[in-house]
């Protein structure tokens, strides 16, 4: 069902650690024909690409607006309800990450001041493989429209079994959050169109390029962020989802297999990996799996992610090892049931996002918590965060100086200048001393040239 390494007693390293074998680089030689063919050949290249490769023509790329609002009213009451509980929850946490402008004054009339400005157009994708992520439509859109974004648009896969268009309840759930322009395409040429854009043709409006593409995806949507990335930016590229579980003899079995489960639900590449210092939970939990996992509606699925080389049971000394483990692995979703989750989760510096306590689950996270659920997997956590207000905002700093300020650093510059062999940049500073008013030739020149 799951495997289980005994780390005790031998030195940790990083090669220890049960990892998925994803390698974006075998899947670019593939992914690079459907890029060109979508820049040269536009709206025709994505829905002839959409016929061979989901096996479904759409009607039309984009989504027509009564098409959304049909699928809207239809909505269940229940979801309808848990959705907006959601988008509720993730605004106040967004909308909270809001950056204000700040100026700094680094010595009197030489003042710096950084002004956040949201990029202009972000194009947002969904996934719709195995499972439909209405969820991820509300954790893309809600922190672009808190940084302010003024053009959101969402690409999700056709369906073949909803006339061509995406799944129903993505479709409500951009309504909901007030997204008209949603497009019926998936995969690869999904962020070359947002990269790219494509000409109108007779039958459809242009479809404008963005300037930043986020949200999860298979390995092809992985392979063409980073093959697009600079044309466009991207917020990672994303790989199997994770999650790292880090318990003690306190623990609840039943829980900690449950929150394996839930998470190897999503696909037979999706790790999870349970550090424990207990024996004794350790063998309750493999009891719990062999017991639970029949019992789940995607059981083939889950007893192959289980099965997988990303995923097992890890025996280490104590908490501190578990800590260091933890740390290493810089797991998307870390959850830590212990005696004390505070005290573990303080230590912990490396993570997506950190679940403390036998209450707060990875599937909280996923939908109602108010945190993001994009985030970074494959060890990325060391250095990267999850999708926030801050992933669509730009920082720009505004410099002022006046003649007296700029003068009394002027000797730095021009010295610093020569020494990296730049003497002109020294120039730009020194001739304004020199120079400090327009001269009597220079207004002469501007006559003749009117």
């Amino acid at each position: 069902m799951i495997s289980l390494t005994d780390l005790r007693g031998i030195e940790f390293t990083n090669d220890l650690l049960p990892r998925a074998d994803v390698d974006i680089e075998s899947t670019v030689d593939a992914v690079r024909p459907l890029l060109e063919e979508v820049r040269t050949g536009g709206l025709e290249a994505l829905l002839n690409l959409s016929e061979r490769l989901d096996g479904v023509r759409p009607p039309t790329l984009r989504v027509p607006k009564h098409v959304i609002e049909a699928a809207e009213a239809a909505l269940d009451e229940g979801v309808r309800a848990a959705l907006l509980e959601s988008i509720k929850r993730a605004r106040v946490v967004h909308e909270d990450q809001i950056r204000r402008d700040h100026s700094t004054a680094v010595a009197p009339n030489a003042v710096i001041t950084e002004r956040w400005f949201p990029v202009d157009r972000v194009g947002l994708y969904v996934p719709g493989g195995r499972a439909v992520y209405p969820s991820s439509v509300v954790m893309n859109v809600v922190p672009a429209q808190a940084a302010g974004v003024p053009s959101i648009a969402i690409a999700s896969p056709p369906q073949k079994e909803f006339g061509g268009y995406p799944h129903p309840s993505i479709l409500a759930a951009a309504a909901l959050l007030g997204v008209e322009e949603v497009y019926a395409v998936g995969g690869a040429q999904a962020i070359a169109m947002f990269a790219y854009g494509a000409a109108a043709t007779a039958d459809e409006a242009a479809v404008k390029p963005v300037d930043l593409v986020t949200g999860p995806g298979n390995i092809w949507v992985a392979t063409a962020k980073r093959l697009l990335k600079g044309r466009i930016g991207i917020d990672a590229e994303a790989g199997p989802t994770e999650v790292m579980i880090v318990a003690d003899g306190e623990a609840n079995p039943s829980w900690v297999a449950a929150d394996l489960i839930s998470q190897a639900e999503h696909d037979v590449l999706a790790a999870a990996v349970l550090v424990t210092d207990s024996d004794s939970l350790a063998r309750e939990v493999v009891a719990e799996l062999l017991t639970q996992v029949p019992e789940a509606k995607h059981s083939e699925r889950i007893k192959e992610a289980l099965a997988g080389q990303q995923s097992g049971i890890l025996l280490v000394e104590n908490l501190d090892k578990a800590v260091e483990v933890a740390n290493s692995y810089a797991a998307e979703h870390l959850e830590i049931q212990t005696a004390d989750p505070q005290s573990v989760a303080a230590q912990i510096r490396n993570a997506g996002a950190v679940f403390v306590g036998g209450h707060a689950p990875v599937s909280l996270g996923d939908y109602c918590a108010g945190s993001n659920h994009v985030l970074p997997t494959g060890g990325t956590g060391r250095h990267s965060s999850g999708l926030s207000v801050q992933s669509f905002l730009r920082g720009i700093h505004f410099i002022e100086y006046t003649r007296e300020a700029l003068n009394e650093v002027a000797g730095h510059v021009k010295l610093l200048s020569e020494t990296e062999n730049l003497p002109a940049h020294g120039r730009a500073v020194t001739i304004r001393e020199e120079r400090p008013t327009r001269t009597a030739q220079q207004d002469t020149q501007e006559a003749i040239l009117q």
